[in-house]
């Protein structure tokens, strides 16, 4: 099967298994939900909190219906200000926690800064825990912060600096109020125009400044009676009774001290009602939970009969996608592989061919050097020989010293000693001979010069002999890297060393010339390089190149030793 339609068939696979168990079951329109969600708040604004609250169930359970972070966010927010409201303090520190743990899946801040702000004030005001409800405010801070809105950054710093008043830290809350101080008539609230006098009188009561309390203070009460902050009008005269006490106004101090238990009697008895009352909503609440539960537990069993059925749909199509895949990377390592064998195969072949073309390019080209220097010596030269012996024959017995015999004598010996000379080339009569150290220590010699001098270091006996064909090799080998070194180094100095070694042949060849970047081989084409590292493989031994330009070459041969079978007859006759 074509690639492409396997895709295609995954898709279609994958898009049969993945059908929603909510399908047949129709769900309310975000819309309508937001509107519920909008209208218990509202009720709850109004004071209307049995129905906000009921309300707002309603709304959260369609919320989490519809997997809308933001909305079951915002409408735990209505429901813990509605206990907040009730004084139902720890049910609304719940609420607006779960509240949090979703709008932090949003990018609602304007939501986060309503939830930090309302735990803050739990914090603070309900739980006496006021490091935990500066943190919550500050965090508050930053999300109005974030949104520009003025008003909810007064209000939130107004809250800040009440927490740090109400544990005596003035100079921390100090720069929070003095923001307020300036800001308050163009953002601020009136509901907080008596808290914020409050907290002015208090900062300077920390001051001893007794005028600028007094006036903050006395104002604070007064806007307090005119306005329907009962609260902080109660939180005022608290304060400054604190105040009058501290500057020995006693009779104030009391009179200010019995205002304010009347005012939190007062706000006490509205709690305990708003208590009582919220006993009859949660009847009627604990009812419609009831009803809420039956309508879940149908709903529940149904979807879990579903994401069984779902599950197991999904499984067999898993199952089924897994064989395919399982069995594609199969057919596809396998045909991978084949073609991988199929390429190394030839190219393994390819070289092959390669080192046998060259090994017998090599093993032909020091054949012939061995036969054409035996031809030379054996026969041209002892036919030159010849006819010179013949000639001084003729010349003895005519007693005759013709000038043409005399030219002939000199042309004859001429041609013989070149000829010797090839034939030496071709094949060394040393290392015919005397054996590989001999001539390679001759070679060294020849070579120096007053440019260069080749210094020659052996361990080995001298008088050493290995096979006749593997001594051949080594002294070509190394000759043509003499050669490269008096041609391309510009070296001054070289160094050849030989030693055995676990019958090994190891020689180092080094120079102080030119150098060259060794990592770069295609350079080394011209040196003949390649043809010394195939006849070396031919022999099965190795060859390391080190070598940086201005800092010379080291070459390093090693190659196993073909010891000398038997005796062998040196190949030229004395001379």
């Amino acid at each position: 099967m074509p690639y492409k339609q396997i895709v295609i068939v995954l898709i279609l696979l994958l898009n049969f298994s993945g059908i929603t168990v909510f399908a047949h079951k129709k769900l309310p329109q975000k819309k309508e939900v937001t509107q519920l969600a909008k209208e218990a708040n509202e009720l709850m604004k109004a004071g209307n909190f049995e129905k906000s609250l009921v309300k707002s169930r309603h709304a959260l359970t369609h919320a989490i219906a519809l997997k809308d972070d933001n909305l079951i966010a915002a409408t735990y927010n209505t429901i813990a200000a509605n206990f907040d409201q009730l004084s139902e303090y720890e049910k609304a520190f719940f609420y607006y926690n779960k509240g949090l743990i979703y709008a932090n899946k949003t990018n609602n801040d304007v939501l986060k800064n309503w939830l930090n702000n309302n735990l803050g004030n739990i914090y603070c005001f309900d739980k006496k825990q006021y490091e935990k409800g500066i943190y919550y405010y500050k965090k508050s801070l930053q999300y109005s912060t974030k949104i520009h809105d003025s008003a909810q950054i007064v209000f939130t710093k107004l809250n800040i600096t009440w927490a740090y008043f109400d544990i005596g830290r003035y100079e921390e809350g100090l720069p929070y109020l003095k923001y307020i101080n300036k800001h308050h008539k163009k953002h601020g609230d009136e509901s907080t125009i008596v808290a914020l006098n409050m907290l002015n009188g208090m900062y300077y009561s920390y001051k001893n400044d007794t005028q600028k309390a007094s006036f903050f203070f006395q104002n604070a009460i007064r806007l307090g009676n005119e306005g329907n902050e009962k609260s902080d009008l109660s939180y005022s005269h608290h304060e400054f009774s604190k105040f009058l006490l501290k500057n020995g106004d006693y009779e104030n101090a009391y009179k200010n001290l019995a205002l304010y238990n009347d005012l939190t009697i007062k706000l006490n008895n509205e709690e305990k009602l708003n208590k009582a009352n919220v006993a009859g909503i949660n009847l009627e609440i604990d009812e419609y939970k009831r009803e809420i539960d039956k309508i879940g537990n149908e709903y529940k069993t149904k979807e879990y009969l579903l994401i069984q059925e779902q599950s197991r749909n999904k499984k067999i199509v898993i199952v089924i996608i897994v064989l395919l895949l399982f069995f594609f990377f199969l057919f596809y390592i396998f045909s991978e592989n084949s073609k991988l064998k199929q390429k190394n195969r030839i190219k393994d072949i390819q070289s092959q061919l390669q080192q046998n073309t060259i090994n017998a390019s090599i093993n032909g080209q020091e054949l012939e050097r061995k036969k054409i220097a035996s031809f030379l010596h054996d026969n041209i030269s002892a036919l030159l020989s010849s006819a010179g012996l013949h000639l001084n024959a003729f010349t003895s017995q005519n007693h005759t010293n013709a000038e043409e015999i005399i030219k002939t004598k000199a042309i004859l010996e001429e041609a013989h000693d070149q000829i010797r000379d090839l034939s030496h080339e071709l094949m060394p009569t040393l290392l015919a001979r005397f054996g590989l150290f001999y001539a390679l220590e001759d070679l060294c010699e020849k070579n120096s010069n007053s440019v260069i001098q080749f210094n020659y270091s052996i361990v080995v006996p001298t008088k050493t002999r290995y096979n006749e064909d593997f001594e051949m090799k080594m002294y070509f080998i190394i000759m043509e890297l003499l050669n490269n070194i008096i041609k391309h180094s510009l070296a001054t100095q070289a160094n050849l060393t030989i030693q055995e070694n676990n019958k090994s042949l190891q020689i180092k060849i080094e120079d102080n010339g030119r150098g060259f970047d060794s990592d770069k081989f295609y350079i080394l084409e011209g040196f003949g390089i390649n043809q010394i590292k195939a006849r070396i493989n031919n022999l099965k031994g190795t060859i390391t190149i080190h070598s940086k330009i201005d800092s010379g070459t080291t070459v390093a041969i090693e190659v196993p030793i073909s010891y000398q079978k038997k005796t062998t007859t040196p190949v030229f006759p004395s001379q």
